[in-house]
C-alpha cells in the first residue's frame, strides 16, 4: 500500500462523507438509557468502544451504573442516521441532527408512559 502524504491524508479526511444522527447507550444491568446526538456517528462509536475496552466510563452521568454493572453491561445502539448534504453548512447539519434528537426524545418518552 502506498504511503499517503500528510497533505493527502488531511484532504481525504476533509472530503469524507459525514454521517450523523441519534444513538443511545443502554445499560443492560438496569433500565437506564442515555440518548445522544452526534454529527460524527463513527467517531462516537469509536469513543464508546474505546471506553468499554479500557473500562473508562464515557460520561459522568453513567458512572454509578458503570461501576455497579461494569463496562460489558453497556451497549451502543444507533437509532437513526443522516448524511450531511454537500450543500449543507456544518451548522445546518448540526441543527438537523439536534432536531432528530428532539424527535427521538419525544418518541421514547411516549413509549415510557
Amino acid at each position: 500500500m502506498e504511503k499517503l502524504t500528510k497533505k493527502a491524508l488531511k484532504e481525504q479526511y476533509k472530503n469524507r462523507v459525514l454521517i450523523g444522527g441519534v444513538y443511545c447507550i443502554k445499560c443492560n444491568g438496569n433500565i437506564n438509557l442515555w440518548i445522544r446526538a452526534t454529527t460524527d456517528m463513527q467517531g462516537s462509536q469509536n469513543r464508546f468502544a474505546f471506553s468499554v475496552s479500557t473500562d473508562f466510563c464515557p460520561e459522568t452521568c453513567m458512572i454509578e451504573a458503570w461501576n455497579q454493572f461494569g463496562a460489558s453491561a453497556f451497549s451502543f445502539e444507533i437509532l437513526e442516521e443522516i448524511q450531511k448534504k454537500e450543500t449543507q453548512t456544518e451548522r445546518e447539519f448540526s441543527d438537523d441532527v439536534n432536531t432528530l434528537l428532539e424527535i427521538w426524545t419525544e418518541k421514547l418518552m411516549e413509549r415510557g408512559k
